[in-house]
């Protein structure tokens, strides 16, 4: 009987089934698709994107990730090709925009031989194959570079920062950036530890008063609670007191008295970068403060109205091991997208301090690796070596895209492109994004790191893969007042 009833429930009217080679086109035009929406936002001639989100809130920015955020897309292929320039920006914070375009590449050099019947196995291990490949080129083709060389880190800076809206300040922000980062850095195995201590578990009671009598010594038992506090405070003598929650009038009259400065209501992750820039420890209780929780690091304190708002500075700290970057703008709009610029050039200098290892820029290492994988070809045998030929091609939309963008002759500059690599000693040199040229990266001082390079081909490639295994999707919908029916979405 149950079979009975499953074999009935299957096919519902209200559950769609797509398979087969419908499924893999459709999934490459989706991936197709979204590359092409932010294809013009690669290089420093990059046009911005004018988003308007549900709440009527606009976004201008050409970042990768940024735009793709805002988009409301159906096609599950469409979502993951979203996703991945997310993970691209959570781990090296810089080339979402080339990640998309190069997985839509990936995918639509792989449709002409699905459509020649060839099996999308042989295809994703030819893929597999040349993803391999391309990772180790890369180490071939990269330099080290000294992390503690301040004219090379600022060049490096500046390549990711040129293509933002940033670029009119590239300097002042290569500097911030660069500062920032510095100061952050922590040496224990280059990595960053931040010491919270554990807060006081909050306990709730209630009270019931009846007589007049209990309320004034409630009050004074208030009063007294309070003026402990500060006793605890003051008897370690410092000058100046941060705290997450409120202070009362009474706490203020206190600390005034004793010469202190109390500032309230200042978020968790603030207090946390002011104990690392001036050395104290957060403490949850006053009777637990110890003469070494205090923070004897930082060396002037001020308010400061700046515009309409109050600021409240700590400076001149002795190693400070955090910081605050402070943007001044004229709209939310600019404002917004020059934060999201120097969080990209803040993540590239971390790249470089973690991994000091560089590639050239403006589609030198595609160009490079492009004709590497093209000479490793002619040694394959079978039918993989075209689409591993293929992926050679694929790498080939970044310098195509570059030309493009800044409206130079894309067929002439990419043929001289190609046949300077075929030359000895040339692997440095690509497209110059502002005048479409074809230019020596060493000399321009345009550089990328390893690290960015290496996740772009990796999420790239990989995703392609991922996409190209699909070859069947259902999708099942409720109808008001209908029982579920079964399925889910993107099986393999």
């Amino acid at each position: 009987m149950a079979w009975a009833l499953l074999g009935h429930r299957l096919p519902s009217q209200n559950m769609k089934r797509e398979s087969g080679r419908k499924v893999q086109t459709g999934n490459i035009n989706a991936a197709k698709t979204i590359a092409d929406v932010i294809r013009t936002c690669l290089g420093p001639r990059a046009m911005m994107k004018m988003l308007l989100d549900p709440m009527g809130g606009i976004v201008m920015t050409n970042d990768g990730n940024a735009i793709l955020r805002e988009i409301q897309v159906q096609h599950p292929a469409a979502k993951s090709m979203i996703e991945i320039s997310r993970t691209q920006d959570e781990e090296v914070g810089d080339g979402t925009t080339s990640v998309i375009i190069l997985a839509g590449e990936m995918l639509s050099v792989a449709e002409q031989f699905l459509e020649q019947q060839m099996h999308p196995t042989v295809v994703i291990s030819a893929y597999r194959q040349a993803l391999d490949d391309m990772l180790n080129m890369l180490k071939e083709i990269s330099m080290p570079v000294d992390a503690n060389d301040r004219d090379m880190m600022l060049k490096i800076i500046n390549s990711a920062i040129n293509t933002k809206a940033l670029s009119r300040w590239s300097s002042l922000a290569c500097n911030i950036a660069l500062d920032a980062v510095r100061t952050v850095e922590m040496e224990e195995n280059g990595r960053t530890e931040i010491d919270i201590k554990k807060y006081a578990k909050v306990e709730k009671t209630d009270i019931e008063i009846t007589r007049e009598e209990d309320f004034a010594r409630i009050l004074q038992m208030e009063e007294e609670y309070i003026q402990q506090i500060c006793e605890d405070i003051i008897r370690l003598k410092p000058d100046l007191i941060f705290t997450e929650k409120g202070i009362s009038d009474l706490a203020q009259h206190y600390l005034m008295k004793a010469n202190i400065t109390a500032i309230r209501r200042v978020r968790k992750t603030d207090n946390n970068r002011i104990a690392r820039a001036c050395g104290a420890r957060i403490a949850s209780r006053t009777d637990e403060l110890r003469e070494e929780d205090v923070g004897t690091g930082a060396g002037l304190f001020e308010v400061k109205k700046i515009g309409d708002e109050y600021f409240t500075f700590v400076t001149e700290c002795k190693d400070p091991k955090a910081c605050t970057i402070l943007l001044r703008g004229a709209s939310k709009e600019i404002l917004a997208e020059v934060e999201r610029n120097l969080q990209d050039a803040m993540q590239v200098c971390r790249n470089v301090l973690l991994e000091p290892c560089l590639l050239p820029g403006g589609g030198a290492v595609e160009m490079a690796v492009s004709h590497r994988l093209m000479e490793r070809s002619r040694a394959l045998t079978g039918v993989e070596q075209w689409p591993y030929r293929a992926v050679a091609q694929a790498l080939e939309v970044i310098p195509r895209t570059l030309i493009q963008n800044c409206g130079a002759s894309t067929i002439r500059v990419l043929t001289s492109l190609r046949a300077k690599h075929t030359q000895e000693g040339s692997t440095s040199w690509g497209v110059n994004g502002e005048t479409g040229a074809l230019e020596d990266m060493a000399e321009l001082g345009i550089w990328e790191p390893l690290a960015v390079k290496a996740q772009t081909y990796k999420t790239a490639v990989e995703t392609a893969i991922l996409l190209l295994r699909i070859d069947d999707i259902v999708s099942g919908h409720k109808k008001k007042g209908d029982e579920q029916t079964g399925g889910g979405q993107g099986a393999e």
